[in-house]
């Protein structure tokens, strides 16, 4: 991995040099959203709590008392702290909106307008602003005013009744996809809307809505409920209505079981929840059964023992030609000359049959062996990667993906690289992320503050640099 040093700001421009961004967001959505705009040359000044700033800062795992996930999620960022319950620092937000092109937020309905920072008020003070409103369930519509996180938008749209084993409790994806998907939504919604601009000279309202920007995500979950009434359900690791496209278990171990620690003992991101007793499940009254019950996908293995986690491998022997390679390969030409098999719907209809030969051939080969065979004859097939497989891996490596750079203290942190790769203007690192209030006098004075007024706002706990 090559080592980069961030401590101080790069130079190198991006295709969204001089786009001033305005960030009033906080946790994942609004900061992600802008996390890619400054990837690409976009100055955000984020807006922090002085003392405490964004929540996301104490996250997960901490590295010197700040989550290491603070690295990626707010890099090429500058931070002004200020108390947006005062007067004085509403005034400050305003006088930055004038002067840019984009705000991006992320609180409930509402509360923009509570501090007078709504787009009725900002538009009215710069007509060409563009104004990004992230939320869970939109700025209208009988919803508008519950709270709203990824995870309830992920149940909402329809994901998380589709994440999990046939018959089994429902699970989180593993990632907050939810807020992610919000966020890639209004980033596009910034670009159409600059360049509408360039031809309107109006800026706009993007309102994008947690659930909505999941639900966009669904497929045909719609049109077949629609047209057949069909219900989509849980299929596991197991593609809906392609086939063969699943999970098979090899013989080798794999990696070792994560470990977070005992139930008890594992935070959670909101500080809301609590622990719930082994065992237990919750109102929908599904089992997950213990872990050795759990049936593997591809039906042809015999379970491990709790604790341990197999060694799988994806495969996508959904196409025609593929099939037909896929059964020679693994031994069982007859099922690739079967004339029932010889589409999709064909397969479909007997994908147990399928999935058990492919899984009794699995099972006797490790993951190294099953891939090695499988590249052979162009089926696509790939192993399931931990991050340590990830961190390893030379194809990572070889695109720019594993970046490792050089924090204030001297230290190295991986981080993953710009996504995505523009031939002429690519993204950039161009500095690291930033302390609280680490920007606040710097910002302040390109709005022409004198050292005298910047004392005088942090002596009334109005705004805080990077030392308060």
């Amino acid at each position: 991995m090559p080592t980069q040093d961030y401590s101080t700001p790069s130079p190198v421009p991006g295709p969204l040099a001089g786009l001033k961004v305005l960030e009033l967001g906080q946790l994942i959505a609004g900061p992600f959203a802008a996390k890619t705009l400054a990837d690409f040359g976009a100055d955000i000044i984020k807006i922090e709590t002085p003392g405490t700033g964004d929540p996301l800062r104490k996250w997960r795992l901490l590295k010197d008392g700040t989550s290491v996930w603070w690295q990626v999620q707010s890099r090429n960022k500058r931070s002004v702290a200020l108390d947006l319950r005062q007067a004085q620092a509403q005034d400050i937000v305003r006088r930055l909106a004038t002067e840019s092109d984009v705000l991006i937020e992320n609180f409930r309905p509402g509360a923009m307008e509570g501090w007078g920072l709504g787009p009725d008020a900002l538009l009215k003070l710069n007509p060409r602003l563009i104004m990004l409103r992230i939320s869970g369930y939109g700025q209208t519509g009988p919803y508008r005013d519950k709270p709203g996180f990824g995870v309830v938008a992920e149940a909402m749209g329809g994901l998380r009744h589709l994440t999990a084993e046939p018959g089994r409790v429902p699970v989180r994806v593993g990632v907050s996809i939810g807020d992610t998907l919000a966020a890639l939504h209004g980033v596009i919604g910034i670009l159409l809307a600059l360049q509408e601009r360039q031809r309107s000279g109006q800026g706009q309202v993007i309102d994008v809505a947690l659930y909505e920007a999941v639900f966009n995500c669904m497929e045909s979950l719609l049109p077949e409920y629609s047209a057949f009434g069909a219900v989509r359900g849980a299929a596991g690791s197991a593609l809906p209505g392609i086939a063969p496209s699943n999970a098979y278990r090899c013989k080798d171990e794999g990696a070792p079981a994560a470990s977070a620690g005992p139930p008890q003992a594992r935070p959670t991101p909101s500080g809301g929840s609590e622990p719930r007793e082994a065992g237990s499940v919750g109102v929908e009254g599904l089992s997950a059964g213990p872990p050795q019950a759990r049936p593997a996908p591809s039906g042809g293995s015999e379970p491990r023992e709790a604790g341990s986690v197999g060694a799988y491998v994806l495969i996508a022997g959904n196409g025609d030609s593929i099939f037909k390679r896929l059964m020679n390969t693994i031994g069982r030409p007859e099922l690739g000359a079967d004339p029932a098999l010889a589409d999709n719907a064909g397969r479909v209809a007997q994908v147990e049959k399928i999935d058990a030969a492919i899984g009794q051939w699995a099972a006797d080969r490790t993951v190294d062996e099953v891939l090695a065979a499988l590249d052979a004859v162009a089926v696509p097939a790939g192993r399931i990667y931990t991050v340590a497989d990830i961190a390893a891996d030379p194809h990572y490596q070889a695109r720019g993906m594993l970046d490792k750079v050089r924090l204030d203290d001297g230290s190295l942190l991986a981080v993953p690289g710009i996504v995505p790769k523009l031939s002429r203007t690519p993204g950039s690192h161009r500095r690291n992320a930033p302390g609280i209030g680490q920007d606040t006098d710097a910002v302040l004075r390109e709005m022409g503050l004198s050292p005298e007024q910047i004392k005088t706002l942090k002596d009334q706990g109005i705004v805080a640099g990077a030392s308060q």
